[in-house]
């Protein structure tokens, strides 16, 4: 965010959406002859909710009204940044990324499963549900009722925010238990992650969740093409006295995760690509440096590059598919799911 706009209200401010359109019909229009694909927003949820919300992130302010209409302005930002391309650009191949996490109740109480619900519709059904029903949930219009979300929406709001895409950006990482709490005065709940493998973040490992997410986004949402933009883990990397970084648990982590994929694939899932977070070690977020998501390890001091033992590990899984797709153009899918069920 400019510190201009930020200083002028920032992602609660309902201009600075039609100023993010205005930046992204430039863009397009500037990059046209790189990319023919764009995102408009990567995580909206992120940004309004952790960045206006809960303040861990950037700006770091601490609002609940300023989170749900920064919420409804990011996902209006989109709509229009959708039509501005088109405008600029109408041969572009056009979505946005979301991050999609797989919520289960710590039990069935009804208790417990309220309190799924309504995280459920904080987190995901407000962004997908304008995306592809037209609107806001009920439950989410009245969970927000006091912030005034349902003011928030001007005519012709959800048209524009339901503009059509051409494919959607799902990123996910981990699957959250979610228990009520009624000390908690945001949504009464109490998320964890109680799987028995974790990453250095203590998120859980479980690769049945990408799965899940995936179906129902196909079955509940949309048969658009699919892309996971994002999905990775962070684990204590370092440099060995042989110069290897041999992160075993991210090679086991990817391997699970992309047969969950190949899983969807052949239960019907339109999914047409992976991407893993990352390529380098890098800057995240408010955790900074310390985690450690890349398949290449970055020595911060000197800044030289280590290649991790999933770097080759993934590169040789690349060269595979390419080799059994071109045997055989016409398994494509077959032969995909087959790979990588069967790659070690």
């Amino acid at each position: 965010m400019p510190q201009e706009l930020e200083d002028a209200g920032g992602w609660p401010q309902r201009d600075t959406a039609k100023r993010f359109a205005d930046y992204c019909a430039l863009v397009s229009k500037a990059f046209d002859h790189l990319a023919g694909h764009w995102v408009t927003l990567n995580e909206p949820w992120c940004s309004a909710f952790l960045g206006y919300g809960s303040g861990a992130h950037a700006p770091g302010r601490k609002s609940r009204r300023d989170a749900v209409a920064a919420a409804h302005h990011l996902n209006l930002a989109h709509g229009l940044a959708v039509q501005a391309v088109r405008a600029e650009r109408p041969a572009s191949s056009i979505g946005i990324s979301e991050i999609v996490t797989d919520y289960v109740p710590t039990s069935q109480l009804p208790r417990d499963t309220a309190a799924l619900a309504r995280v459920d519709a904080n987190s995901n059904r407000m962004f997908l549900d304008p995306l592809f029903r037209g609107g806001y949930p009920e439950d989410v219009l009245e969970m927000y009722r006091a912030e005034g979300l349902g003011e928030l929406v001007a005519d012709g709001d959800e048209a524009v925010i339901a503009s059509p895409l051409d494919f959607l950006g799902v990123n996910h990482y981990h699957r959250v238990v979610v228990g009520a709490d009624n000390g908690d005065p945001d949504l009464g709940a109490h998320l964890a992650h109680v799987e028995p493998a974790a990453t250095s973040l203590g998120w859980s490992v479980s690769p049945g969740s990408l799965s899940n997410v995936l179906l129902r986004i196909s079955r509940q949402y949309t048969d658009l093409p699919l892309y996971v933009t994002e999905n990775g883990a962070s684990f204590e990397d370092y440099v060995d006295p042989a110069g290897q970084v041999l992160d075993t648990q991210r090679v086991e982590y990817l391997h699970g995760y992309l047969a969950a994929a190949a899983g969807a694939i052949r239960e019907g899932v339109n999914l047409k690509g992976y991407f893993v977070w990352s390529l380098l070690d890098n800057f995240e977020w408010a955790e900074g440096f310390r985690p450690r998501f890349g398949l290449v390890y970055v020595d911060y001091a000197t800044q030289a590059r280590v290649p991790k033992a999933s770097a080759v590990w993934y590169r040789e899984l690349i060269a595979n598919h390419a080799r059994a797709v071109g045997q055989d153009r016409s398994g494509r899918d077959n032969q995909h799911t087959q790979l990588l069920d069967q790659t070690n």
